[in-house]
């Protein structure tokens, strides 16, 4: 396995790369749709709640039927799969955002009321604060749900991790298949490492 990474780090690398670029573009694409549905979410309470059931039966198709349906639409490649990722994120960061944000005890968000702040200022000042734990673990697992799904967005020409596996499995290649599962691992604990450092900065 030495040798097949010494000889061929420049394709892991590439690999690793384009499944950094997939995680990276659907995070924010995911987050800022998800901020957006957030607030509305606080304004239209019931119109939240639909949305979520929504993107639950979305979460609930599996990936590769998405990616199927959106093809000849959009083609094979980037597009679909940021879209179908960010599709399944919203699920997710929708459910935790506002599980978080509504989780906030009502005393606390009447007394912000009562010495006047506006409904946004109170989800900025108050409720958002005092969630942040919700609003990380959505993200968190958003993250891994996006590298875990990445991986078969391989079959439609998006690139990635995905591709050393299928390769791998095709080819009964197993430094392919350990390499690529010890990426994914690596880039997945990366990640929330980051936002585990980030969170506690934030606490602090």
């Amino acid at each position: 396995m030495i040798q097949y990474l010494i000889r061929h780090y420049d394709d892991l690398l590439r690999a690793f790369a384009e499944h950094l670029q997939i995680l990276a573009v659907t995070l924010v694409f995911s987050l800022l749709i998800a901020a957006a549905l957030t607030i509305l979410a606080v304004y239209f309470r019931r119109f939240g709640e639909a949305l979520i059931q929504i993107f639950s039966v979305i979460y609930s198709i599996p990936s590769l039927a998405l990616f199927a349906l959106l093809i000849p639409l959009t083609g094979l490649g980037m597009t679909t799969t940021v879209i179908v990722l960010t599709a399944y994120n919203q699920y997710l960061l929708l459910g935790n955002f506002t599980a978080g944000i509504f989780g906030v005890d009502s005393g606390v968000t009447e007394a912000a009321r009562g010495i006047g702040m506006s409904t946004f200022q109170i989800l900025v000042k108050v409720q958002i604060p005092l969630a942040k734990k919700a609003l990380f673990t959505g993200i968190e697992l958003s993250v891994v749900s996006t590298i875990g799904i990445a991986t078969i967005a391989a079959m439609i020409n998006a690139g990635g991790l995905g591709i050393l596996l299928f390769d791998g499995l095709r080819t009964m290649n197993f430094n392919k298949i350990i390499l690529g599962s010890i990426l994914s691992a690596v880039l997945a604990l990366g990640v929330n490492a980051v936002l585990k450092c980030l969170e506690k900065r934030l606490e602090s």
